[in-house]
């Protein structure tokens, strides 16, 4: 399984593994989602992860924003919860070095709001 490290973050930009994004993405063990959008914008529903839960990670992160405002709905933690997967939701700056971190040793998943 190899990697997809972050390597640089900022306000609507990111870039893993040499490649510059510049809208909201999910990182997969194996590939990444780019242009990931959310059913309503700043909220985290069940809907918006269904692909990350058929992944099986032992760990979502989800980075909230450069200012946090992407709220994780009670129900999506709940549903996380119920399938055996972590959650850690934190502002994407975090979120990104949470990932780097955890992704060397554990099946990891990162869906990040790179705006607001």
């Amino acid at each position: 399984m190899e990697n997809k490290m972050i390597e640089f973050y900022d306000f609507g930009q990111i870039v893993i593994a040499s490649k510059k994004y510049v809208g909201d993405l999910i990182i997969f063990p194996d590939r990444i989602q780019d242009r990931w959008w959310r059913k309503v914008g700043h909220q985290l529903c069940v809907g918006d992860i269904r692909d990350v839960v058929e992944e099986k990670p032992e760990v979502l992160v989800v980075g909230t924003g450069y200012s946090g405002l992407l709220r994780v709905l009670p129900e999506t933690k709940d549903y996380l919860k119920s399938k055996g997967i972590e959650l850690i939701a934190e502002r994407t700056s975090k979120a990104c070095e949470t990932y780097n971190r955890l992704s060397k040793s554990r099946r990891v998943v990162a869906a990040l709001h790179l705006t607001c």
